[in-house]
Formats: structure tokens, sequence, C-alpha cells
């Protein structure tokens, strides 16, 4: 006689054989039958649910796809935010420059408003002109937009605005119908006759280029001290008397043989920065 513990040993071993040959089996009816079968209704919906359970690869296959819409969406996200990031800093470019602009426009209208309210000296006559170019070659002269149709000639005395007050700014040495080449009073060439306001002694005013501006022909023993005002004198054949020049910003005795003093000139004007300038139409030289 067999045990009965070895008989039901024997019969699970018998219904561990059938299931394993079992589940294979149903297994490959179902794959068949949903293969014959039409992928329409309930059949479709089952044929994907199974697939999705038994087939590894299209569980995979389908977390794949759902990372890269992820992904996708991802960088359109990333890509509209460079975007609104680009057109914010292009915004932001072009407020800044408007502000410039609109500083710039200030600053021009309180120039050309101190300009309108200020009128030179009432003998002096005259018109006021724009800078329109200045020569790179000779960056002391300057093409203004008033020529002979205004009245500007030859010689005549330049003035420009320096801190609310007229000072000398140059001479006009070439005159067209409509334009006029002013020679500006820091260049080499430019000389004027001119007195100091302390003691109303008279001297010559000569340009220096890239060099300080220089008095000569001022005696050695003539008070002089820094700061001291110059204006153009009534000697001169060509300005005006009473436009101020500039002030006294250094005096030196460079040599015990001179006989005059060495008196550097601060221009009440700067050559450099001239914008509008008014010429003298009508001179009265006293």
């Amino acid at each position: 006689m067999i045990p009965l513990r070895q008989h039901g040993a024997k019969k699970q071993h018998i219904a561990g054989s059938r299931r394993k040959v079992l589940f294979p089996a149903v297994f490959l009816l179902l794959s068949f039958l949903l293969m014959i079968l039409p992928l329409e209704g309930m059949v479709a919906s089952i044929k994907v649910v199974l697939s999705y359970v038994f087939i590894p690869q299209i569980r995979l296959a389908h977390g794949g796809v759902k990372y890269a819409e992820n992904v996708h969406q991802t960088v359109q996200e990333l890509l509209q935010t460079h975007t609104e990031n680009r057109l914010l800093k292009q915004q932001m470019e072009e407020t800044q420059m408007l502000t410039s602009q609109a500083q710039y426009i200030f600053q021009e209208n309180e120039r050309l408003s101190a300009i309108v309210g200020v009128q030179p000296a009432q003998r002096w006559q005259g018109v006021w002109a724009k800078v329109a170019y200045r020569e790179p070659a000779q960056w002391n002269t300057v093409i203004i937009d008033k020529g002979a149709a205004d009245g500007v000639q030859e010689r005549s005395a330049v003035l420009s605005l320096a801190h609310g007050q007229e000072g000398l700014a140059g001479v006009v040495i070439e005159v067209t119908e409509n334009t006029a080449k002013v020679l500006l009073l820091r260049d080499e060439d430019f000389t004027a006759a001119v007195m100091l306001e302390r003691g109303q002694e008279e001297g010559l005013l000569v340009g220096g280029g890239l060099h300080p501006v220089r008095l000569k022909y001022i005696p050695l023993l003539t008070p002089v001290v820094k700061g001291d005002k110059i204006y153009t004198a009534s000697s001169s054949s060509i300005f005006p008397a009473g436009i101020l020049v500039g002030s006294v910003s250094d005096v030196r005795e460079d040599d015990s043989f001179q006989t005059s003093l060495t008196v550097e000139v601060a221009p009440a004007v700067r050559s450099g920065a001239v914008k509008e300038l008014f010429v003298i139409t009508n001179p009265e030289r006293k």
C-alpha cells in the first residue's frame, strides 16, 4: 500500500503540472481569439488591457511615451519662458533708451530756454546760430547754420553762454550765403586784445591749442591774482569792448630775464562744448 502522505504529494505534483500547462494554453487561446476577432467595441478594449498586463514591452513603451510627452511639454515651457524673457529684456532696453532720450531732450530744452531768456548786451545785435559741423582736422573750428543772408560777416565776434552769462567763443573767418566758419578761442591762431579787470591792464590773448590759453605782454609788476576776470579791450579792432573772455588760472615768473608775466587763462566758454553761438552783426567798438 502507498502511504497517504506520498499519495497527497503525488496529487499536488499532478495539479501543479496541469496548471503549468493550462495557463500557457489559456494565454495562447486568448491571444488567438483576440487576433481573429474584429477590433471593435469591447473586444478592442479587452485586447489593450490584456496586452498591457501580459506583455512587459508594452508597459515600458507606454511609460516611455508618457515620459516623452512630459519632456515635450517641459521643453515647450522652457522655450516659451526663454521667449518671454527675451521680449522682457528687449522691452527693458527700449525703455532705458527712451528714458535716456527723454533726459537728453529735457536737458536740451532747459539749455535752449536759457538761451532764449538771455539777451546779450543791448548794444549788441546779432543772430543765434547752431553748430552744424565740426571739422575733424581742425577741431577748434566749427561750421554754423547762419551766413551772409542772415547778416553774418567775416571778422564778426561770436559769443556763447557760460553759466547764464555770455562769453567770448571765437570769430568768424569764412562766410557763405547760408553758413559760416568760426575760429574758436582755444585755437592757436586765435588772438584778441583783452583787459584785466583788476588794474585795467591790457594784453594779448593767444589760443594754445592743446596747451593752456595765455595772456601775453603783462608787465612783471602788474597785480594779477588767480581768478581775476578778463574782458575784451576797447583797443581791439574786431571785438566790442566788455565781452567776458575768462579768468586767470595761473601766474608765473619763469625766467628772471623776463619783462612780463606768464598768465594762463581759463576761458569762460569751453570750445569743445559749444552748440549754439551768437554772432554779433552790429558791433559798436569803443
